[in-house]
């Protein structure tokens, strides 16, 4: 995998199904299951978005953590980020990933398209990407 998903993806994915964060989700965790990657920051973000809506109790919000976190390889963080830190937190986690690359639907992030290097993707930028036919020889 060439890219690391934004918490703001897992979160949409999560409450809203057949949406494009859904079909980017299901085609990253299910085809890849194992190798896409998160950080703890990721993940805490997951959770905190996802506490503050009234449809996900505590353990709801606890079992859908759970769950992506079987998905994916959980990676160390090269230091501590602060909650509103998501463009210095995905860059990093991006680049500790070894990839260049972040696919997110958050506003802030894909008005930046590039930051040190790692580029900023929306869902549906990403998956006409992957659905496009290779260019011809």
């Amino acid at each position: 995998m060439d890219i690391i998903l934004a918490p703001d993806v897992y979160v949409n994915a999560s409450v809203a199904p057949g949406t494009s964060p859904d079909r980017v989700v299901q085609r990253v965790l299910g085809q890849h299951r194992g190798e896409s990657t998160a950080t703890e920051w990721v993940l805490g973000r997951v959770a905190a978005m996802l506490a503050g809506l009234p449809a996900f109790k505590d353990e709801a919000v606890q079992r859908q953590v759970e769950l992506i976190r079987s998905f994916v390889k959980v990676i160390p963080e090269p230091r501590t980020f602060e909650p509103e830190a998501w463009s210095a937190a995905m860059v990093a986690s991006a680049k500790a990933s070894g990839v260049s690359r972040v696919v997110t639907d958050h506003p802030d992030l894909l008005s930046a398209e590039e930051v040190e290097g790692v580029e900023f993707v929306s869902t549906d930028s990403w998956l006409l990407e992957v659905t496009m036919p290779p260019p011809v020889p």
